[in-house]
């Protein structure tokens, strides 16, 4: 699974501390460590004795981790006594990946008597649980009892997926994706300047078939609009996302409909905007679709059917943005993108103009690290009240964070 929408280089300086149970699951918490270390957070963790019959602490300090507990008490004599402290003393959220059902129990019942839960007890900010266990325990009534307890009073749950688990069983009780973990670790983190936003995103390109096999499309990966709808995510947002063909797993709490062609593209978006506060048109949509060939769209164009070359004719799809300007309320604000090969701010500025824009944000398609398939943008952003920015390359994550940022000023 691509992570490459969930990177983001802001949270330098902070702290998570990971909590690792007894669980055939505990080797996905070394994934989880990579992943939380790569958005530049300092990770501590915390293996219960159980955990470490899976896993051994030296590969959590071999991948970064900076402080490993095991054992609450220890003979050396220079060794911190408050260790049981520090996650809520240092750490701005704390999560536990996998969480046994017998974790689970120990923390909604306020037992502590290892260093895990010792540290969870004493901890007052985000607890980020992600359950991994046998279905018929995950289905027990007490679990269950358990888990809405620690829902009830704030704590953040991931999971459990369902499938087929170590001994054979099929059913609810698997771990959650680590990027699941990471991605609500990393909400847990991010300013909740959006809370209360409904957004729509459009993302990807869109496909327009002629034939059953061949279409008119773009490169468009969809990672700028992926970005976009994640940061927006994160900043406590409810999200819509309108995607186009491309790969991007979401957290299950924003909402994704898949479409193929500019036409469905524009039915979805249009069907959501009159309930979203925000808008962001950040899809590649095809400007046109091919007049289909005389077998058919639902068949192959044989060139032996053929006198001679095909000739394909094209006709307009209906524009998105324009729509969405034409029909946008007062309370509400929309931001396109505008992807070019030339000047960049007369077409950002005949856009923000022509389609009833909030906010452009321009870049060219024909550059290196800019664009279609990149995984970094160089961006000219324009609003309403004209002030203009140029901003240089950066990572898209990065982008679409700052774009969230302008508008928190527009």
């Amino acid at each position: 699974m691509t992570t490459d929408h969930l990177r983001f280089p802001c949270f330098l300086g902070a702290r998570v501390h990971l909590g690792v149970t007894g669980s055939v699951a505990a080797y996905k918490s070394l994934d989880l460590l990579r992943l939380l270390t790569s958005a530049d957070l300092g990770v501590g963790v915390t293996l219960t004795q159980s955990a470490q019959r899976f896993i051994g602490a030296e590969s959590f300090r071999a991948l970064g981790a900076d402080l490993v507990y095991t054992d609450m008490f220890h003979a050396e004599p220079d060794r911190d006594p408050f260790g049981h402290l520090a996650p809520g003393r240092c750490a701005k959220a704390l999560v536990i990946a996998p969480a046994t059902a017998n974790t689970l129990a120990k923390i909604a019942n306020g037992i502590a008597d290892d260093m895990l839960s010792t540290q969870a007890l004493a901890f007052n900010g985000p607890l980020i649980l992600a359950p991994a266990m046998n279905p018929a325990m995950w289905a027990a009534p007490a679990t269950q009892a358990n888990w809405r307890t620690l829902l009830d009073r704030g704590a953040i749950g991931v999971g459990p997926a369902s499938g087929s688990v170590a001994c054979g069983d099929t059913g609810a009780g698997r771990m959650a994706p680590v990027e699941q973990v990471f991605a609500e670790a990393l909400r847990a983190l991010s300013p909740q300047d959006m809370a209360g936003k409904r957004v729509l995103i459009t993302l990807g390109p869109t496909r327009e078939y002629w034939d059953a096999i061949r279409y008119l499309s773009n490169p468009s990966s969809g990672l700028m609009g992926a970005s976009l709808a994640v940061a927006a995510w994160m900043r406590g947002a409810q999200v819509h996302v309108v995607a186009g063909p491309c790969s991007f797993v979401f957290p299950p709490s924003i909402r994704v409909t898949r479409v193929v062609g500019a036409r469905e593209m524009f039915a979805a978006a249009n069907d959501f905007w009159p309930e979203a506060d925000m808008a962001c048109c950040a899809a590649a949509v095809c400007d046109f679709r091919p007049v289909p060939p005389p077998c058919g769209i639902g068949n192959k164009l044989k060139k032996r059917d053929l006198d001679g070359p095909p000739v394909m004719e094209l006709e307009a799809n209906p524009d998105i943005l324009r729509s969405l300007g034409q029909n946008k309320r007062d309370h509400q604000t929309l931001i396109g993108f505008a992807a070019e090969t030339g000047d960049l701010l007369p077409q950002a500025s005949l856009k923000l103009t022509e389609k009833r824009l909030d906010l452009v944000v321009a870049n060219k398609v024909n550059v290196p690290g800019s664009g279609f398939d990149a995984p970094t943008n160089a961006v000219l952003v324009l609003d309403r009240n004209g002030r203009v920015e140029h901003w240089p390359e950066l990572p898209k994550t990065e982008v679409a964070w700052r774009i969230w940022d302008h508008l928190q000023h527009l």
